[in-house]
């Protein structure tokens, strides 16, 4: 359903012309020991990455959404390997509990819910902390029934002062985490952190052109490229930092 690589011919031209009147202002960045960076990994299950997992699954191979899931996969080694703090949302849903406007996806105990292939191993790691997420947002779905926030304690506890945020997708899952720890940050809320980075090659989102959307009734046309990049836009323009480059 939610992702077929074929684009519409005209899709290339439009994000081109979108990327002139919107640009996103790329840099690299290069993380150091020095200060203290934790790796935020968003919903990189196999509801969402791997072909044929799901309703939300890819149809066919797709090369922004593999491209995501190896840098994830290499960032995610690195920081391990570092014992670097990492937090992983896993998108998890009950089955009698609907999420309008998407289908049933990611039932808690299915293989869609789980983290993909390349990332399974992340289940063993001591610094590691996975949260299943029932909602998009995954800063409400770290609040827990006590009033506590998972991902909050998470930063203060490890003293984070900037976070690097990867997965999928670009403009729904990541954006309204990204846009929801930009506004605790300025609240105060989430000392001593100072910067929200978005990594533009460690993001994906799913491609549903607009002449596979018509063929399907109450479908929303979701071209995979220039959606991709309103996600970036709208991340940069909350305050968050985009990169296109991670050296470590």
């Amino acid at each position: 359903m939610m992702s077929e690589s074929q684009s519409n011919g005209g899709e290339a031209p439009t994000v081109e012309v979108l990327r002139s009147q919107l640009p996103v202002n790329e840099s690299t960045m290069l993380i150091s020991d020095g200060e203290v960076t934790g790796l935020v990994i968003v919903d990189v299950v196999n509801g969402f990455c791997t072909v044929g997992a799901g309703n939300l699954a890819p149809l066919v191979r797709n090369e922004q959404i593999e491209g995501m899931v190896d840098e994830t996969a290499r960032l995610a080694r690195i920081f391990c390997e570092k014992k670097w703090p990492v937090f992983a949302f896993l998108d998890n849903h009950h089955p009698d509990i609907p999420e309008p406007p998407y289908p049933p996806h990611c039932i808690i105990g299915t293989e869609e819910a789980e983290l993909v292939p390349a990332l399974k191993w992340l289940e063993k790691e001591p610094n590691v902390i996975l949260k299943l997420k029932d909602c998009i947002d995954g800063f409400v779905g770290s609040i827990e029934k006590d009033g506590t926030n998972t991902f909050v304690d998470w930063v203060k506890s490890n003293q984070i002062k900037v976070i690097l945020v990867v997965g999928i997708c670009t403009d729904i899952c990541v954006l309204d985490f990204v846009c929801s720890a930009l506004s605790a940050r300025n609240r105060r809320l989430l000392i001593p952190l100072e910067e929200v980075v978005v990594y533009s090659q460690g993001c994906a989102t799913y491609d549903l052109p607009v002449h596979v959307a018509e063929t399907i009734e109450g479908a929303i046309a979701h071209p995979q490229d220039l959606m991709h990049h309103v996600g970036l836009y709208i991340a940069q323009g909350r305050g968050a930092k985009v990169v296109s480059k991670v050296d470590i």
